[in-house]
């Protein structure tokens, strides 16, 4: 490994610890972020020449903490703290304050800072946004071309969502059991939110240079070493990895959204998916189940298959069946009707969704599983009107290419030139 990567890695990983503790110490987001900036740029100068210290978080914890004082020292014109060489001679202080940072102080800290960034007062989009920023240490710019918006209006959003923690007033005390179990699911929630931003680029050139699905992976990993016994935890990552074992068949050459039947399964991440099949058996004999268990048990259905025909569907629709239960949502029963076809035939599931014509009338998956249905009933003309509507709610290109593929299909069986 490089020097670079290294002393990047080791940045990366103590980034959530030490922001945490920083952030405990001033109760101020930005003088927090400023403080662990501070301490990553003298770690750039120091530790090439000294090598990594024994605990590289708390070594950014203690430099940033005393560059913090020092230029609050500065501004009020009291005196300065000893000079840089000094300073950065940490041999001594070091130990002790790696001893200190046991680890219930460590998992207050890195959950308080989780609490934080998604506070009920945010809204989704600036949740995501912040934890990219302040727990993953995402620059602005990556987030945006994410986001596809533009750095200024990225800004704004990170601006706006410390803005209204600032007012919210939260609390910096450790956070007590029962306050834990109740926010340890919106924490979740948030990282599955950074997830779900990350999978559904649709087109693969739109992801840019920061890859939200490996940023919420690794929060799901913080979460589990802090959790290592909670099932949902587990079944969250084991989702993620199964999910995102896929993305190197989703798309085609073309970058053409290719469908989960036809990928070709060798190109899967075999790795990710042994790991998530691993997590998912180990969340099963906690006996607690929950929805992202549910979920996880439904993508490891199609990670067992060799081949889509292999596919389990009965057992996949039963696990919609229980997921519905649990999380009752018009989505939810979509997804269940596509399984249902696969058992009972299109009849069968297009019954199952006209209920919900008014509920998903603006979603593009609806009306797109509604004409398959539909054409597989042999109601052609009633299959391309729902081809039409989804071609309308389309989100980008290759969504309405993916969909026009199946009006190319009806117009050469009709002699319709395209």
């Amino acid at each position: 490994m490089s020097e670079e990567s290294w002393i990047n890695a080791a940045l990366t990983g103590a980034r959530p610890r030490a922001v945490g503790a920083l952030l405990r110490y001033f109760r101020d987001l930005d003088t927090a972020e400023e403080a662990f900036q501070e301490a990553c740029l003298r770690a750039l100068k120091h530790w090439p020449v000294n090598g990594p210290p024994r605990d590289a978080a708390a070594w950014l914890i203690m430099v940033g903490r005393n560059a913090a004082l020092d230029g609050a020292r500065r501004m009020s014109r009291q005196e300065a703290l000893p000079e840089e060489a000094v300073l950065s001679d940490l041999e001594d202080a070091e130990a002790p304050l790696a001893e200190r940072l046991d680890g219930a102080q460590y998992r207050d800290d890195v959950l308080r800072l989780l609490f934080i960034c998604c506070h009920p007062d945010l809204p989704a989009t600036q949740q995501i946004a912040l934890a990219l920023r302040i727990v993953c240490g995402l620059g602005v710019r990556q987030i945006a071309r994410a986001f596809v918006v533009g750095e200024a209006a990225m800004e704004q959003r990170i601006t706006r969502a410390k803005a209204r923690i600032a007012k919210a007033d939260v609390p910096f005390e450790a956070p007590g059991a029962v306050e834990r179990s109740e926010r340890l699911a919106a924490v979740a929630a948030m990282a599955y939110l950074v997830f779900n931003e990350g999978y559904s680029v649709r087109e693969p050139q739109l992801a840019g240079d920061a890859d939200l699905c490996e940023e919420a992976i690794r929060l799901a990993r913080l979460l589990l070493r802090l959790f290592p016994a909670e099932p949902e935890i587990m079944g969250l990552l084991g989702l993620m990895l199964l999910q995102h074992a896929r993305a190197p068949a989703r798309f085609n050459a073309a970058g053409e959204i290719v469908l989960l039947e036809e990928q070709d399964r060798t190109l899967w991440n075999r790795k990710l998916i042994g790991e998530g099949l691993a997590l998912i058996d180990k969340a099963v004999r906690h006996q607690r189940p929950g929805p992202y268990q549910v979920q996880a048990a439904i993508a490891a259905e199609h990670s067992r298959s060799a081949r889509a025909g292999e596919t389990d569907w009965g057992s996949i629709a039963a696990l919609y069946a229980a997921l519905e239960r649990m999380q009752p949502s018009p989505v939810i029963t979509l997804n269940r009707a596509v399984a249902i076809s696969k058992v009972l035939g299109p009849a069968e599931a297009l019954a199952l969704i006209e209920p919900l014509a008014e509920r998903l009338g603006a979603y593009f998956p609806y009306h797109g599983a509604r004409g398959h249905f539909l054409l597989q009933l042999g109601r052609k003309a009633e299959a391309r009107a729902a081809f039409n509507q989804a071609i309308c709610l389309a989100n980008t290109p290759a969504e309405a290419a993916l969909i026009r593929q199946h009006l190319d299909k009806l117009g050469e069986e009709a002699g319709i030139p395209g």
